[in-house]
């Protein structure tokens, strides 16, 4: 059965992406999310009811979400038109994470020299911890990812300078 904390965190996925429903089921347990959609409002003021909002079939039932706050995004600080250096994208939509525990350093910083097979970062999706490669050999020249920073399909995660 599923616990608070990752019902809390489906809600905020599903909230996050452009899916409108989730179903999941395990151990016989079935929860079904939906997102609210907003209904146009006629041409002479009256408003139409909005359908519910999204209903957890679960136990315990799910909680209601906080209202997602607005986070800007700015652009990564421009990199020089530089032929020799090389962007690592997350290659998922996940839960971006520095080192393999809180604990423990990072597996990179600015500054460090990795090969193909180095392991960069973990992105978290569906409870999966996923190692990223560099795939690329030279040095970090800027890490542009917070750790535990939600992170988009093709994000820029660091910038090599290869070598």
């Amino acid at each position: 059965m599923l616990n608070v904390k990752e019902l809390k965190e489906l809600i905020k996925a599903l909230d996050e992406s452009n899916v409108d429903e989730l179903k999941f089921e395990q151990d016989g347990t079935k929860l079904q999310l939906k997102k609210q959609q907003t209904l146009p409002v006629a041409s002479e003021g009256i408003t139409s009811t909005p359908p519910p909002a999204p209903v957890a079939v679960a136990q315990p039932p799910a909680p209601t979400p906080a209202p997602s706050v607005v986070k800007e995004e700015t652009a990564p600080p421009a990199v020089e038109k530089n032929e020799n250096v090389h962007t690592i994208t997350s290659p998922m939509v996940g839960t971006f994470y520095s080192s393999p525990s809180p604990d423990a350093d990072a597996y990179v910083k600015q500054g460090d020299l990795v090969t193909e097979s180095s392991i960069i970062c973990i992105v978290e999706a569906m409870k999966l911890m996923n190692e990223i490669e560099a795939e690329v050999k030279g040095k970090i020249v800027e890490v542009l990812a917070e750790n535990g920073e939600l992170v988009e399909y093709g994000q820029p995660l660091f910038v090599v300078e290869l070598g």
